[in-house]
Order: C-alpha cells, then sequence, then structure tokens
C-alpha cells in the first residue's frame, strides 16, 4: 500500500496549497540531482508481493483485518479492498546466492502467514487476478478500512464524473463489458513490484532498460486470464488496471489526455523527466500537506523527505515507476517495475525477477543502448500485444525484426539475462535455478495464464459450467502452489 493519509477528502484550499508544496518539492529535488550524494553506492533491489485472501469456497474473503491481526508481521499490510494484502520484502543485495536465501524466506514467511490465515478461516493465493470474484462480491463493504484508499475512490470519481467503463475483449472473443460505480475492479489487480536502487546518473539508462524488457517480462509471465467468469487477455490486469482508475471521462480521451496508468511518451534522459511529468501533466488525487521545509532543510544540510511529491508521484502508475525515498537520512532513488502478476509460485516470481534483473543489467551496459533502435512507439506496442496474448505474442526487437516472445527470449534475451546476472555477481545456482524456469516456460509454452485457460477449458469439457470449472481450476491452483513448483510443470485435470 501507498502511504496512509489522515484525510478522506479535500478542500480548494487544501489542493491548491498541495500544488505550490509539490512544485516546491520539485524544485528542491532538482536541486539535490546536482548537489546532494545519494546512496548508490551497494545498489539493492526489493520486492512487494500483492496477494488475494479466498475462503473454503474459494470466493474472495473479506477479511483483511481479521488475517493481519493473526499473522501479526508488520511485512504484511493491507491493500484495496477487504480480501487484499500486500507482503513488503526488505531490500537486499542481489550477487551471490542471495536469492537462494530470499525464496527460503519468503517460503517460510508465507507459509507461516498461510497457517494463521487459515486459523482465521481464510487463504492465501498469489494470482495476477482472483478468477472467481463476481460483481456481487462488490455489492457491500469491500474497501479496506484506510483514508487513503476512500480518498483515492472519492478523488477519481469526482475528477471523472461518471461511471467507469469496462470493456475488454479476449482473444476468443469472450468480452466484457459493464459499468462500476466505484474503482472496486481495480482491487483484482494484484501484482509483484520489484524494485532497483541506483545512482541519479543511471536511473535514465536503468527505466529506458525496464521500458524495453517490459513486454517479454509479461508475455512470460501472464498470470491474469479470467476476469468476471470472462476469459480475456492473458495478462487482463494491465487493461483493467488502467480502466478500472481512469479520471477521464470520454472527450478528455479525445483530447489526448493523459492516463492515470501510463506507459509513458518517450524514452529519458534523467529521472527528473518523469517526476516533471507527474506534476505538470497529473492533478493531485490526494492533497495531503505537511510542515517540512524542504528548502530550509536542504540549506541546513538536511535531506528533506519530498513527502508532497513523493505521495503525488505514489498516484500516478507508471509500469516503471521512479521512486525518491530517505533511509537513515540519506536519500536514495530506485526504479520500481510494476508490470507482473502475483503468482504463480515463489520459484515462478524469483524466476521472474531474476530474468528482469539479469536482462536490464546488460542492456543497461551495451555499446549502444536498445532504446536507440527501438521505437518507443514500438516498445508501446510490443507492450500491448503482451499483454493481450501472453506467451504467444509476438514482439518486434531491432536487429531481428517481429518474432514470437519465445523465440525472442530463448535465443537472445535469456542469454542477456546470464550475462547480465554473472556480471553482476549472481551464483552460478541461482542464475541455473531461475533461469531454466524462464527456459522451461518457452519450450513447454506454459506459464500462469495458459496453465488456468487449459485447466478450466478440460474441467468444461467434462462437462462443468464455467463458475465451477474456475472454482474448481483456482482449487488445483491453491494446492499446487505449496508444492513450490514452476508453473510450466504443474499437472492438468
Amino acid at each position: 500500500m501507498g502511504k496512509e493519509v489522515a484525510a478522506q477528502s479535500y478542500s480548494r484550499e487544501e489542493r491548491q496549497q498541495y500544488r505550490e508544496k509539490v512544485h516546491q518539492d520539485l524544485d528542491v529535488f532538482e536541486r539535490m540531482l546536482a548537489e546532494a550524494h545519494f546512496e548508490a553506492e551497494r545498489p539493492l533491489t526489493g520486492l512487494e508481493i500483492e496477494l488475494n485472501l479466498v475462503d473454503d469456497s474459494y470466493d474472495p474473503a473479506f477479511a483483511n483485518d481479521t488475517v493481519l491481526d493473526a499473522i501479526a508481521d508488520p511485512e504484511y499490510q493491507t491493500e484495496l479492498a477487504q480480501f487484499n494484502i500486500e507482503l513488503n520484502v526488505a531490500p537486499r543485495p542481489l550477487p551471490g546466492d542471495e536469492a537462494l536465501k530470499l525464496e527460503e524466506a519468503l517460503r517460510d514467511s508465507l507459509n507461516d502467514a498461510e497457517a494463521k490465515a487459515r486459523g482465521a478461516g481464510a487463504r492465501i493465493v498469489p494470482i495476477g487476478i482472483l478468477p472467481t470474484i463476481r460483481p456481487e462480491h462488490f455489492e457491500g463493504d469491500w474497501i479496506s478500512k484506510n483514508n487513503r484508499y476512500t480518498a483515492l475512490n472519492d478523488s477519481i470519481f469526482v475528477a471523472r464524473g461518471e461511471d467507469i467503463v469496462l470493456d475488454i475483449e479476449g482473444p476468443t472473443g469472450e468480452r466484457l463489458h459493464t459499468f462500476a460505480e466505484s474503482i472496486a475492479p481495480e482491487s483484482a489487480c494484484t501484482s509483484v513490484q520489484l524494485h532497483l536502487q541506483v545512482s541519479p546518473s543511471e536511473f535514465a539508462d536503468h527505466w529506458n532498460a525496464a521500458q524495453a524488457v517490459s513486454a517479454a517480462q509479461v508475455a512470460l509471465a501472464a498470470n491474469s486470464p479470467f476476469f468476471y467468469g470472462r476469459r480475456l487477455h492473458a495478462e487482463t490486469r494491465i487493461a483493467l488496471f488502467a480502466q478500472a482508475t481512469d479520471t477521464r471521462p470520454i472527450e478528455l480521451k479525445n483530447q489526448g489526455v493523459r492516463p492515470r496508468v501510463f506507459f509513458g511518451e518517450r524514452w529519458i534522459t534523467s529521472i527528473f523527466d518523469l517526476f516533471e511529468e507527474n506534476v505538470r501533466y497529473f492533478p493531485a488525487l490526494l492533497a495531503e500537506s505537511t510542515d517540512e521545509d524542504p528548502v530550509a532543510m536542504l540549506d541546513r544540510g538536511e535531506t528533506p523527505e519530498l513527502p508532497e511529491l513523493s505521495l503525488h508521484n505514489g498516484t500516478v502508475y507508471r509500469w516503471n515507476r521512479p521512486i525518491y525515498a530517505v533511509v537513515d537520512g540519506k536519500p536514495h532513488v530506485r526504479v520500481e517495475n510494476r508490470v507482473l502478476p502475483a503468482g504463480p509460485s515463489i520459484l515462478d516470481t524469483l524466476a521472474n525477477a531474476a530474468f528482469y534483473y539479469g536482462v536490464v543489467r546488460t542492456l543497461t551496459t551495451e555499446d549502444r543502448p536498445v532504446w536507440t533502435r527501438l521505437s518507443f512507439a514500438a516498445a508501446h506496442a510490443n507492450f500491448r500485444e503482451a499483454s493481450r496474448r501472453g506467451i504467444d505474442a509476438r514482439l518486434y526487437w531491432p536487429g531481428i525484426g517481429e518474432v514470437g516472445a519465445d523465440e525472442l527470449v530463448l535465443r537472445h534475451l535469456l542469454p542477456m539475462a546470464e550475462a547480465g546476472l554473472t556480471d553482476w555477481g549472481v551464483a552460478q545456482s541461482v542464475r541455473d535455478r531461475y533461469l531454466s524456469v524462464i527456459e522451461g516456460r518457452c519450450t513447454t509454452g506454459m506459464n500462469g495464464a495458459t496453465w488456468q485457460t487449459e485447466a478450466v477449458r478440460r474441467y468444461e469439457e467434462k462437462g462443468e459450467d464455467r463458475a465451477s470449472a474456475l472454482h474448481r481450476m483456482l482449487a488445483d491452483y491453491v494446492e499446487l502452489i505449496h508444492d513450490n513448483q514452476a508453473v510450466h510443470t504443474w499437472p492438468l485435470p
């Protein structure tokens, strides 16, 4: 979750004051980029995993307060809906066998949390979209008890002035077209966020690299094929999140006003480009001002938190988002990669992370960077294609042309991931374990989305209706994740 706020609504005067503070923070941030020492000597990686809660019938369990009380671990926090929680993993270096230690720690943590959640009448499920969720689940009290979420919901609808339209069509012709009177459908989108701390001077290269590889990430890891009972995109979460948080009525869309869920428009040359765009183009959703005087703090040699700028940045949902933070009095910046769905297994999650970190490492060290040869429009088109078709997508890559996502990864990106992790000092045992999972998905054509789709198809062929098939598939999924095997090896019904 983002930082909690004190209010659920804001006056006109508060919004004006907040805008002034955001602009002041931006000016100070620009000055800090020129003058301040940012923590970047030891690049750190971080991980957040959003999770769903289900009951004994595999329907959403609106019980995150009860479950979090039972887990009693500050690493677990609330998310938007009462059937969501989030696991925040402490930052750590990547070299050596740190990833294997992280995998073991994650499994232990989630196993302990699952046991406590079951005692509270729920089970924990890492999956891109909970396939059993239906519109009627949002008719009651669904939103988590945090001011931030209520304020976000209200601000989005005040800005929009009308109900949200959800319109998504899948590859087989199944289509969802409905309206929502709250941002509740957004809570169905659960993701994994990968963080990479870098120096400000290296941020642009890392962000550009993350943008370029995003399509391949989505194609490999798609795990969200069902929503409201319909088979939609391989990674429906991408379109659903964009539509469910859209503050623009149709007239503003027609004018070309930028959406809050934003891939971007261009390659960048500085982290300042992104923060400046956020301030210039996006009105505030949360207008919580503080007493911090960042100019005075910087003049005294102190490090300002820039809370207004950070809060505003947290309400512009770039798929690769810039982050500014202060830890132990030292500022740092990082790239937050937000394209991946949650699940299926912890092994799959760590494989996705290893692939991303390795490819980005290689792309940022090339003599002729890929973003100098790949148009931004082509990168965005790749991203849209990957979200629709998943591992069956065809993607464009400079010097290769248009190829299947599996071929692109096997022949070109997987060797980059290997080289990047090697350059980073990651142990051979780590590279072998996680990159073999990526290779296995490509050679079998099986990821979370294809496994879910095929399992449902088989249950329907045996006479189950769609609702029953989804519940039976999810029951199988929940049992299989605890074996911690890669999804491409999972048995089908």
